[in-house]
């Protein structure tokens, strides 16, 4: 079993402490910043660890305008072995994952990529979080992998590296903000499948507010409209409140139901619908109390139509300090910096092959 790992940021514990068990291996670290506190704790860990084959790649490199796959490609190109992983700075591992996805790799598969998720932290940000992630995002994921639709996010993936080599490598989708979906797109494309592995990726970034998320849903909403359009269309017909709404309406109209009544009945079963798959996402106990769900979760359905407004009103994407145009399919061109910037730190990944 070859297997290699590529770290960004804090992702090196996981590699040093827990990758041992694995037969063949390295540990790439994918540094975007040069002066980046992330380097020490990495150089402290392979001064500890010297048995444990790992390297550092610093300042990324100029293939385009996503920072994601300019950080990485370094790290990619130095890449020996036929899996590679890609894993963002703030994913949380459990010790059988890599096991877990690799033993998901089928000779048919090119690329296995895991649910996202969070980890159990406390504050009403870190609720929300977990409420968005393991109802509406658990929700429209599993439903696009079970009718065969595009669901793939690159925060943790597994891929066969001579499939992306024949693509172009990373460097071809560089021109994308959206990298993950146009990857699994072409993938697709080019008769290989992909499928999701057995255990979630939990997110553990060190930012946790709830307007740093909504920003972060804001931008995703953007990238979702330019790349696949009918989104425009279809994404608020799945919202609890924008569908209640018009289903009472057609209730009232076709069968004389009291509209409010039937309303509420549609938010009570959906509330519970969503603490039934929560629960089973989690796997576990929840750690917050039902009364707190239950705020959560109406602030996100409250919430959510609004957010996707704001992302159809205002196109261009903020991304750290860099600002991002859309054009329709979804290739972005860099705009003049501004001073705005956004706290998501999303862009530095894990790679493992």
């Amino acid at each position: 079993m070859d297997l290699r790992y590529s770290f960004s940021y804090f992702g090196a514990a996981l590699g040093a402490c827990i990758y041992w068990r694995y037969v063949m291996y390295e540990l790439l670290f994918c540094v975007e910043d040069k002066t980046d506190p992330a380097i020490q704790l990495v150089e402290s860990l392979t001064a500890k660890y010297p048995q444990v084959e790992a390297s550092i790649f610093l300042g990324g490199s100029n293939v385009g305008v996503n920072p994601k796959i300019n950080n990485m490609h370094p790290g990619y190109e130095a890449a020996k072995y036929e899996l590679v992983m890609i894993s963002d700075s703030g994913i949380k591992m459990k010790s059988d994952t890599l096991l877990d996805m690799v033993y998901s790799m089928g000779e048919k598969y090119a690329l296995i990529h895991q649910m996202p998720f969070t980890c159990d932290r406390e504050g009403f940000a870190a609720t929300f979080e977990k409420i968005f992630f393991g109802t509406v995002q658990s929700r429209i994921y599993l439903s696009a992998d079970l009718l065969s639709i595009n669901c793939h996010t690159g925060m943790s993936c597994l891929l066969r590296k001579s499939v992306i080599d024949e693509l172009g490598g990373l460097k071809t989708f560089g021109c994308y903000l959206a990298e993950d979906f146009f990857i699994a797109k072409a993938v697709i494309e080019h008769g290989w499948k992909m499928r999701i592995s057995s255990q979630p990726a939990m997110q553990n970034s060190g930012i946790c507010d709830i307007s740093s998320f909504q920003a972060r849903l804001i931008r995703w909403a953007k990238l979702r409209v330019a790349m696949v359009p009918s989104t425009i269309l279809l994404e608020p017909l799945s919202e609890c409140m924008v569908l209640g709404a018009l289903t009472s309406w057609s209730a009232s109209l076709i069968f004389k139901w009291d509209p409010l009544v039937f309303y509420l009945v549609h938010i009570l079963t959906w509330l519970l619908s969503d603490w039934l798959m929560l629960c089973t996402v989690q796997n576990g106990s929840l750690p917050f109390h039902k009364f707190e769900f239950v705020i959560g979760w109406l602030f996100r359905e409250m919430s959510g139509p609004y957010l996707f407004l704001h992302a159809l009103w205002s196109p261009n994407i903020q991304w750290r300090a860099r600002t991002y145009k859309l054009h329709w399919g979804g290739i972005a061109y860099e705009l003049p910096l501004s001073n705005n910037s956004s706290k998501d730190v999303s862009n530095n990944g894990l790679l493992t092959s």
